[in-house]
């Protein structure tokens, strides 16, 4: 099919992975998880460890052994590399992928709670102080928004709407009005561009005072007032 790029194996993809180091954990997570899943590594996560080859073991438990411990030992070694140096020394000491990724899930569990708190402080505190830059401060408090949703703590894109309109300057104060009487609802980039529209609006208004301003100046300096 046309436009459609159709990888040659599993390693012709790579998922964008982070290194994890203590504020990713969730994002490092999922891409790992799918990456190793991809790769069709991941038998050693999904299933646990069979028992060793004996003398006694058949062909099919050796083989099976072997197919866990080939992707134990893979998983484990993958997830080392997207780790940083001062994390991957506290865990350098697990053998089994299993043991090995519940480690860092309890160690990465109050980091969670306190990313949050941190977050939301910041999303709270955020406020626009000039009309200019607009977009980019609505792209702020979204990216804040996704970042939490990440961490389990979601708000609706109504909320985010209405608290981004609440703390735009006071000179974006016929738009919100004009918002409030509007009988539809807008989305987020709904609300940036009719943002970024009403700015460019009160710019071009400022520009239009100060030139009046400087005209005005100009005829009383040489007596026309």
């Amino acid at each position: 099919m046309a436009g459609v790029i159709l990888p040659g194996s599993s390693t012709d993809v790579k998922f964008d992975i982070p290194e994890l180091n203590g504020d990713n954990y969730k994002v490092w997570k999922e891409r790992m998880l799918l990456q190793l899943r991809w790769l069709d590594i991941d038998y050693a996560i999904r299933k646990d460890e069979p028992p060793k080859v004996t003398k006694e073991s058949t062909k099919e438990a050796i083989d099976l052994y072997e197919k866990w411990e080939k992707s134990n030992r893979l998983s484990i070694m993958f997830i080392k590399t997207r780790m940083c140096a001062s994390i991957r020394g506290s865990v350098d000491q697990h053998t089994k992928v299993k043991d090995l990724i519940k480690v860092i899930d309890e160690r990465f569990a109050t980091s969670d709670k306190a990313l949050a708190s941190t977050l939301i402080m910041q999303f709270s505190s955020l406020r626009l102080t000039e009309t200019k830059c607009v977009r980019d401060y609505i792209m702020r408090m979204r990216d804040i928004a996704a970042q939490l949703k990440t961490l389990e703590v979601t708000m609706s894109d109504d909320f985010l709407v209405h608290f981004i309109l609440c703390t735009l300057p006071p000179k974006y104060a016929p738009f919100k009005i004009s918002y409030n009487t509007h009988k539809d609802k807008w989305s987020i980039n709904e609300l940036m561009a009719m943002c970024v529209q009403e700015e460019g609006r009160l710019l071009m208004e400022e520009g239009e005072k100060v030139n009046l301003t400087v005209v005005s100046s100009s005829k009383r300096q040489k007596g026309f007032f």
